[in-house]
């Protein structure tokens, strides 16, 4: 009986997290379309397969919901940075989180412009968390980039103004998606193009950066 309590309790499990899962991914296409003020739970509750009161129970408000969700946009915005390493060549480090952001601007495009209009709109509902995760990590990451510097391994750069380059030059291509498939007539879903993007994003930084 005790094994069969534990299966039932499993399967529960599983089902309220992908219900959950469901309404966060249904908030997000909501939220970066619609913004926060100009969405409506029933929206969302349509949109995840669920009722209005199942998503209340979960998320008590849509300003509840809407942090749930900022909060999970910045855990994948923020994973590039926490791969960025120290025991790697500084120009391979760079090289490689230009690609893992590049990744997440193609991969979650939605996620990325919801946290641009964020920013915009003055992150009222996501402060704490800029102040204190973002800014502490960017600090840890930004000592590493100190550390090249002075050893003589990159060239004289700030490193919060490198870590701002970055960001500026990759989330653009999915936070102006549509104007980059204006001009070019392609995405980041075109691998060729994709490669492209990561190849001259990459040398146009490095550039910047190398010893002469």
């Amino acid at each position: 009986m005790a094994q069969a309590a534990t299966r039932k309790t499993g399967k529960r499990t599983l089902a309220v997290n992908a219900k959950k899962e469901a309404i966060l991914n249904a908030a997000l296409k909501t939220f970066s379309q619609y913004g926060i003020h100009g969405s409506r739970i029933e929206q969302v509750a349509d949109l995840a397969g669920v009722s209005k009161t199942n998503l209340l129970y979960y998320y008590p408000s849509k300003e509840a919901l809407y942090v749930a969700v900022i909060r999970n946009i910045l855990d994948i915005w923020l994973t590039p940075l926490r791969a960025f390493r120290e025991d790697f060549a500084p120009l391979v480090a760079i090289r490689e989180y230009i690609r893992l952001k590049l990744e997440v601007s193609r991969d979650h495009p939605e996620a990325s412009r919801l946290f641009c209009l964020e920013m915009l709109q003055g992150a009222p509902l996501l402060m704490a968390e800029l102040t204190g995760d973002l800014k502490q990590l960017v600090a840890e990451k930004s000592a590493i980039i100190t550390g090249w510097v002075e050893a003589g391994r990159l060239a004289e750069v700030d490193p919060h103004h490198l870590i701002f380059m970055i960001w500026a030059a990759t989330q653009h291509y999915a936070d102006f998606a549509t104007q980059v498939e204006a001009v070019t007539g392609k995405t980041l879903q075109d691998e060729a193009f994709f490669q492209e993007t990561v190849d001259n994003v990459q040398r146009m930084i490095i550039e910047g950066i190398r010893l002469r």
